[in-house]
């Protein structure tokens, strides 16, 4: 059995999201960010850098979004959404996994930690609009990447996909645009495709039912 612990609207739905693609049950431990949880020694001992996520397996933990949805595909995938080891496509799997999170993701983030992340003295009102920039480029690589396949991957949907469509999902709730303006129309349509998923649906509609109870 495996435990998550993450709080909504955070990284945390990616590996959600992974397990009930899967079909692997979990246990939910809240992590209340608001409440300043994830800067306890308690949750640094789980997580060093005192972020979401982190899942706790029999082995140890693990707390990068993208190492853990793929450690969860190798174990149980069964050659079901992360291409066969050693071949040149888990080689462009990888490839779009780094992608993903150093160019596409990075962005975001940055818009986030100079909104409300970073203390009040270390925000760059700047920083926003340069983010935005840099945003718009990396989706256009991303676009061409991407080009006219069902999935980032090809026709299999992989673990990539799932990192892909979460940050695109928080692009949309930052407001950027993900056709832009037309240039980009494949991202869009494939943004609406896998953030239609139901496992995305129920991942993120569980982790939203813990903040009620």
């Amino acid at each position: 059995m495996y435990t998550l612990y993450g709080y909504p609207k955070t990284r945390s739905v990616r590996v959600a999201w992974a397990l009930e693609e899967l079909g692997l049950p979990f246990d939910y431990k809240l992590v209340d960010l608001k409440q300043g949880q994830h800067l306890s020694d308690e949750y640094k001992a789980i997580s060093p850098a005192a972020k979401v996520p982190a899942l706790a397996t029999p082995e140890g933990t693990l707390t990068e979004s993208a190492a853990i949805v793929t450690f969860l595909a190798e174990r149980h995938g069964m050659h079901e959404f992360i291409p066969e080891p050693s071949s040149f496509a888990r080689a462009k799997y990888e490839e779009m996994m780094l992608f993903l999170t150093s160019e596409l993701e990075q962005p975001i983030w940055n818009m986030a930690k100079h909104t409300f992340a970073l203390p009040k003295e270390h925000r760059l009102e700047k920083m926003r609009e340069v983010a935005a920039w840099e945003f718009n480029r990396a989706l256009l690589v991303f676009s061409s990447m991407l080009a006219d396949k069902e999935f980032v991957c090809g026709n299999m949907f992989t673990m990539a996909d799932v990192i892909a469509g979460h940050i695109l999902a928080w692009a949309k709730g930052s407001k950027l645009n993900l056709s832009l303006n037309g240039k980009a129309e494949n991202v869009a349509a494939y943004a609406q495709r896998v953030l239609g998923r139901e496992a995305y649906e129920r991942a993120w509609r569980n982790e939203m039912a813990h903040l009620s109870e």
